[in-house]
């Protein structure tokens, strides 16, 4: 387990960014205590410092994880965010999406988000903005990218994606062997 790199440390936080803003700061100083990530075979985690401090006895051979994992960097250096995330990402998220109980179940299929099933989105949310996506009992199901703004959302046929699926929590069950 060893901190990131500037290089890795920025592009985490441009991510990041995408979905919560500058509300990345709220990540790292929280008010029960610092918070950190570090990276072990690739794949980032984050952890309080004391969980930090009572890792660093165990051999990293023999680690497997410790905190929460965000995501991984893939050989090609790019990071991409797991849906181990959400529960961090949504308190924070600035752009929300709220889908109609009969598209629920489409989108955690790991299917686009159609104007269709859009219930309602967030004003102002440009087009590839990062959205955190919502039941309408708001309830995070899952993040994706704004395929349209909010303004072109509104005049688009029934049919057209407005969210791209990046992940949802129907991975748990479809993806459990691979997710750590």
């Amino acid at each position: 387990m060893r901190p990131l790199t500037d290089e890795e440390t920025k592009t985490v936080f441009e991510k990041l960014s995408k979905y919560i803003g500058e509300n990345i700061k709220l990540l790292v100083d929280r008010p029960d205590g610092t918070y950190c990530f570090r990276l072990h075979n690739d794949r980032l985690y984050y952890m309080s410092e004391k969980i930090l401090k009572l890792a660093t006895n165990i051999s990293r051979d023999k680690l497997v994880s410790v905190g929460t994992c965000f995501g991984k960097f893939t050989k090609t250096k790019k990071f991409r965010l797991h849906i181990t995330a959400l529960d961090f990402l949504a308190p924070y998220a600035k752009f929300k999406v709220w889908v109609k109980p009969g598209a629920e179940q489409s989108f955690l299929y790991g299917n686009h988000v159609l104007k269709s099933g859009l219930g309602r989105i967030t004003e102002n949310t440009m087009q590839y903005q990062g959205v955190v996506v919502y039941s309408m009992a708001d309830v995070p199901l899952g993040f994706g990218v704004a395929a349209k703004s909010t303004q072109e959302c509104r005049r688009v046929d029934p049919m057209s994606i407005v969210v791209f699926h990046q992940a949802d929590v129907g991975e748990f069950i479809r993806n459990e062997d691979t997710l750590t």
